[in-house]
């Protein structure tokens, strides 16, 4: 076989998995016993393709945690690029909000799975680095307490996941926030 013809395979491949991870990103946000042969099916996939993809249901899962998880540490790095310290710090915060309420909807499939000390691991070391960064850039701009450490930060926010995503979470989740954000601001003397 031509280097070329495994380069489309390949290429190929890897949509295909974009496809099925994101139809099933979908069908867990409206079902979170979605079955893998409606996901396979969303997808326009044989159900056997969708397993040379992802052997079972919990691998599945994992993958769309794992690509949230990792789209909100990108968004720090983005963030302060972009924006002040403590402005990259508040929409970040307001951006794990949303990400909050988006788990939620996948709360009922990650629950099934078996492992599930498989995600926790999974979301803590990206997200508590991202939250390291923050902190470190608003340390050195003196807007941030100077004594919080990353698991303060997510500990304070884990109320978020208290919210019902049904119902409408966004003005209550800016209250809380806003609590939390003025909370962790540097007070002088």
């Amino acid at each position: 076989m031509s280097t070329k013809r495994v380069e489309q395979l390949h290429a190929q491949g890897v949509r295909t998995r974009a496809h099925l991870l994101e139809s099933a990103r979908e069908a867990f946000s409206t079902c979170s016993d979605a079955s893998l042969n409606s996901i396979a099916k969303k997808a326009g996939v044989g159900i056997g393709t969708l397993y040379r993809h992802f052997p079972t249901r919990e691998d599945l899962i994992f993958e769309l945690y794992r690509g949230e998880v990792q789209q909100m540490a990108q968004a720090a790095d983005d963030l302060l690029e972009e924006h002040p310290p403590l402005n990259a710090f508040r929409l970040w915060l307001n951006r794990f909000a949303r990400y909050a309420m988006t788990k939620a909807g996948l709360i009922g499939a990650l629950q099934s799975a078996t492992s599930r000390g498989r995600f926790a691991q999974e979301a803590r070391g990206p997200l508590t680095a991202a939250l390291q960064r923050l902190l470190d850039a608003n340390r050195a701009a003196g807007t941030l307490r100077e004594d919080l450490e990353p698991d303060d930060v997510l500990l304070a926010i884990a109320g978020l996941y208290q919210l019902d995503p049904a119902g409408d979470w966004e003005p209550r989740a800016r209250r809380l926030l806003e609590l939390v954000f003025v909370g962790l601001c540097r007070r002088d003397p």
